[in-house]
């Protein structure tokens, strides 16, 4: 693992491009709230390498975000919400430049900092999780994520286990066990899961298993005698490996362990070995070297010695695709935001950029990430604008991924109604005025 100090992506750009051509004489800053090391440390290399690497290409062939260089610095924050929120307190300002938004890749980072970001005016970004009633902007209009939230993603996951089971009708009777992280990340999805249950007529059981989740025996021994149709297990980091390796060793049917968005890539699966064979989970974006986009960084990063990913095979794994996933769309809104406010925006005008993204396929393509990236298309209501997953399996033999199933809704009713509680409850308790999102003046207002 290599250590990082304080490095800038105007630092990294010019190392590598001498070049690179200047299209103005700005900068924007975005920080980069990594976690390099511990039990985590694959999601968040994987994560933020796509990123940067992205951030890179970026200044290298177009000079930045609408010819703003774009230039960054690293705070390790271990996946621990006291440390995350303290990079957020070093990072919102560098070198007197004010950050355009926050992404730290964690619940309970993203969670923790919902009213300091809107009070700072800063946008908190968790892609494909976080606190599900932040979909709502006209509660919440400085948290954003893009992508699916949690709700989509497990009334996703039983409507997949519905199709298995050749119909939802067939899920009566069934039972499944949420094997979930102890965390906030984790807990997100416990009162879900049951309410999905309810409406299609399973029983449901929720297991915790305790952070970092490297042993899990009594858990295991816990599903064996509770006897459940399927296992979703929302797992992260080293949980992942140890819950597929645990399960086989019980008797457990790996293709009936179905794993959540955070539960799914190469560094999930391959440290189990065969014992993944198999297993499958959801996904919001393909694997592999699947959009022009990833051909360019290769070709241009890669391929001349430099990207942030030390391991080249990890090139198209999940993680990296999906940071590459977050560079598009965080730059997207950027450049959303400069065609309203010009090249020189702030955070409040990225916040706006954020709310009005219309990630369509014609668009996607002249990003050359069609393919990569989902269509997504957010606004004053919605701040996740996607709401669609595919499932993937993975072939021990072929230590590939494969695809399992077409593109899969989200029970919107259902989540919408629990998300339209839980803002009314926050509106109620922790004195938010929301916003009119059917008054243009309120709705169009970026400096809210």
């Amino acid at each position: 693992m290599k250590t990082k100090l304080w490095i800038t992506g105007l630092a990294m750009a010019t190392a590598m491009s001498a070049t690179a051509p200047v299209m103005a004489e700005g900068e924007v800053y975005i920080p980069m709230p990594v976690y390099r090391v511990g039990p985590y440390a694959t999601g968040g290399t994987g994560y933020f390498g796509g990123i940067i690497d992205y951030y890179t290409l970026m200044n290298m062939t177009e000079g930045g975000v609408g010819g703003m260089k774009i230039i960054w610095n690293e705070c390790e924050t271990n996946y621990n919400d006291q440390k995350g929120v303290e990079c957020y307190h070093r990072q919102k300002e560098f070198q007197g430049k004010q950050a355009l938004f926050f992404d730290p890749l964690s619940v309970g980072i993203s969670t923790s900092l919902v009213a300091q970001g809107r009070k700072d005016k800063i946008a908190i970004i968790a892609v494909n999780h976080g606190r599900t009633e932040g979909q709502r902007g006209d509660v919440f209009p400085y948290y954003f994520m893009p992508g699916i939230n949690t709700y989509d993603e497990h009334s996703i996951i039983t409507a997949y286990i519905g199709e298995l089971e050749g119909g939802m009708e067939n899920l009566a009777g069934k039972k499944i066990v949420l094997l979930f992280h102890g965390s906030t990340y984790g807990r997100e999805a416990v009162e879900f899961t049951h309410m999905l249950c309810e409406k299609h007529n399973c029983s449901s059981e929720a297991i915790e298993v305790p952070h970092p989740g490297n042993e899990q025996t009594s858990q295991w021994l816990k599903i064996r005698r509770s006897k459940p149709d399927y296992v979703v297990l929302r797992g992260w980091g080293v949980m992942n490996p140890v819950a597929m390796q645990t399960g086989v060793r019980m008797g457990f049917p790996i293709s009936n362990l179905i794993g959540n968005i955070w539960s799914n890539d190469d560094g999930d699966v391959k440290p189990a070995g065969s014992s993944a064979n198999g297993y499958q989970a959801i996904t919001t974006h393909p694997t592999g070297r699947v959009a022009t986009v990833i051909d360019e960084i290769v070709a241009k990063l890669y391929d001349q010695g430099q990207g942030d990913l030390e391991d080249k095979s990890r090139i198209g794994s999940n993680y990296w695709n999906l940071g590459v996933m977050a560079g598009v769309i965080h730059l997207e809104a950027v450049r959303v935001a400069q065609a309203r406010f010009g090249a020189d925006v702030n955070s409040a005008q990225v916040r706006w950029g954020f709310e009005n993204l219309n990630l369509d396929t014609a668009r996607l393509t002249e990003l050359g990430a069609n393919g990569l990236v989902p269509e997504i298309k957010t606004n004053c209501m919605d701040h996740v604008g996607g709401h669609q997953a595919k499932f993937m399996r993975w072939v021990y033999a072929e230590t590939k991924w494969e695809v399992a199933s077409d593109w899969i809704d989200g029970d919107v009713e259902l989540s919408q109604a629990i998300i339209d509680a839980k803002a009314e409850n926050a509106i109620a308790n922790e004195g938010i005025t929301p916003r009119d999102c059917n008054d243009p003046a309120q709705r169009d207002d970026f400096d809210v």
